[in-house]
């Protein structure tokens, strides 16, 4: 499973929150689709599925170019909805709800701008990537194309981790991936925030 982050937008080099808000790719943010959707492609996907927000979708659109397989929409991969939050700057959001980003950071369940709790985020994205693993072929290979705060909360339940430790995931930069595979006891993170192939571990425990 390939949990992969959109490119750039304009919200994102002015450190805007976009949770829901539908906002396009930058020239750049297509360039970074583009190349990694080469790399990816490698990987042979069996299987596409993404939010349906334009900058999820325009960048899936780009490994379903040079794979030929089509994408799934879902909107259940949707960003976290934040309410309030949503179109302020990192800086606005400090100086108009300090208290509610300073309980978010210390892992209380917090509504940003009276929105999503990521627990709830996680409940509507998770079973949806699980429900299209479960449709792959032996060994076969899933790309999520989705947004860092649902990939973060989607990865900490797959891995059965407490929601207080989602955060120590740490975010995606624009078009980088995260990859799961299976192991004896579940789902394992195999890579995070990865920008090229992932390449086998060797030696692992031992």
């Amino acid at each position: 499973m390939v949990l992969w982050r959109h490119g750039q937008t304009a919200w994102n080099l002015e450190r805007r929150f976009q949770g829901s808000t539908d906002i396009e790719l930058t020239e750049a943010g297509v360039a970074q689709a583009r190349r990694a959707a080469r790399l990816l492609a490698s990987l042979k996907p069996d299987a596409i599925i993404a939010s349906d927000l334009q900058r999820a979708a325009a960048t899936a659109a780009e490994l379903a170019a040079v794979t030929g397989l089509a994408v799934e929409h879902d909107e259940a991969l949707r960003e976290t909805y934040a309410g309030e939050w949503q179109g302020l700057t990192h800086d606005e959001i400090l100086a108009k709800y300090g208290d509610q980003y300073a309980a978010w950071k210390r892992g209380e369940a917090v509504r940003r701008g009276g929105g999503e709790l990521e627990t709830e985020v996680a409940d509507r994205a998770a079973p949806v990537v699980l429900e299209h693993t479960d449709r792959l072929p032996p060994g076969g290979t899933l790309v999520v194309v989705s947004h860092g705060g649902t990939i973060r909360t989607t990865i900490g339940r797959l891995l059965g981790l407490d929601s207080y430790y989602w955060e120590g995931l740490g975010g995606l930069s624009n078009c980088c991936w995260s990859v799961l595979g299976e192991g004896a006891r579940g789902w394992r993170l195999m890579e995070h925030n990865a920008g090229t192939l992932p390449e086998p571990v060797l030696g692992d425990d031992d």
